[in-house]
């Protein structure tokens, strides 16, 4: 992605209904800090949408765009996409050729969030690696089986450059300005926006161990918990789960009791359920298909479960459950490996 320095850096951020607008902010702000510290013109940027006017966030806030058509002639250095909620309903057939015109002119083509889907529906990830945010990792790999997909921060692979969004999109951004402007810049626009500590392409969205706010749970919980999502489409029984955790079944009921408020049990039904929840909403996978590889033999003792778990069966949620609304926040588990 090096360039001559001396030459504006031109970007066209797409973004789409419902877009994550902390992590599209936080992608521009290395840029603007930049320009700002140095006193020039480093980097220009446009918002565009479809139709252009105003594009609404998942947040409640709205952003004003331009049309998309009335920049696709313009040259573009970096075209990003940002998106978030049933990114599959926004690739159109404009945005398509307009990124895959950019991609045979030689523009770097990115995405945040989930916008990684938009630019595998349009076929310019193929032979790629790519990110999206962990919540929609498993959709990713159900729907492009052909595309690499990591749960790394971000992904610079040549000329496809990914973030799963959120405050890694300083670090993603800085990497971005890091590699056209040098370390000096890239250092003074971190230092701008309070950002200590640049983490790199291989830094995880969930590293082991991390606990954000100090809240610690005992190493053999944590062992349980991980046998468990590593066995949620092959389910093993409890007393399988004590033994690799090696922790007795009485204790583990005591450590559920203590800092999950659940029993083992109905835990690892409800990641399972979880995990599903991902599959129904964001991909068009058969229930029944689903619902073996949440771990559930039938298909009608899944929908029972859902249902007492989500207040609405499965086939139902499909539907209902792409509208995005303010406190849903389902937590998505995967298999390792």
């Amino acid at each position: 992605m090096a360039k001559n320095s001396d030459v504006e850096t031109r970007l066209v951020v797409i973004v789409t209904p419902s877009f994550n607008m902390s992590a599209t902010m936080s992608f521009i702000d290395p840029f603007r800090a930049a320009n700002y510290l140095d006193g020039k013109s480093h980097f220009k940027w446009v918002f565009v949408s479809e139709s252009g006017g105003i594009c609404p966030s998942s947040n409640g806030t709205n952003i004003e765009t331009q049309a998309l058509d009335e920049i696709t002639a313009q040259p573009v250095d970096i075209a990003i996409v940002s998106s978030s909620w049933t990114p599959e309903k926004h690739m159109t057939v404009n945005i398509g050729k307009a990124l895959r015109n950019w991609g045979r002119g030689g523009s770097t083509l990115g995405a945040l969030d989930t916008g990684a889907f938009i630019l595998a529906q349009a076929g310019l990830l193929v032979g790629h690696r790519a990110t999206v945010h962990y919540e929609h990792i498993d959709a990713f790999q159900e729907l492009f089986p052909e595309i690499e997909v990591v749960e790394n921060l971000y992904v610079l692979d040549r000329n496809r450059v990914t973030c799963c969004g959120g405050t890694a999109s300083v670090d993603f951004a800085l990497q971005i300005l890091q590699g056209i402007h040098g370390s000096a810049l890239a250092n003074a626009a971190a230092r701008y926006v309070f950002h200590d500590r640049l983490r790199g392409p291989t830094a995880m969205q969930q590293p082991e161990g991390n606990e954000p706010l100090g809240a610690v749970i005992p190493s053999t919980l944590k062992s349980a918990i991980q046998v468990m999502e590593a066995n949620l489409e092959d389910t093993i029984s409890l007393p399988e789960i004590c033994k690799r955790a090696g922790v007795s079944h009485r204790q583990l009921n005591r450590l559920f009791a203590t800092y999950i408020k659940k029993a083992p049990a109905l835990y690892y039904r409800d990641i399972r359920l979880d995990r599903a929840r991902g599959l129904v909403t964001q991909t068009e996978l058969p229930i029944a298909e689903i619902a073996m590889a949440s771990g559930f033999d039938s298909q009608v003792h899944f929908s029972r479960s859902y249902k007492e778990r989500f207040g609405l069966p499965p086939s139902h949620d499909r539907i209902e459950g792409r509208v995005p609304f303010e406190y849903r926040a389902w937590p998505m588990h995967r298999k390792s490996g």
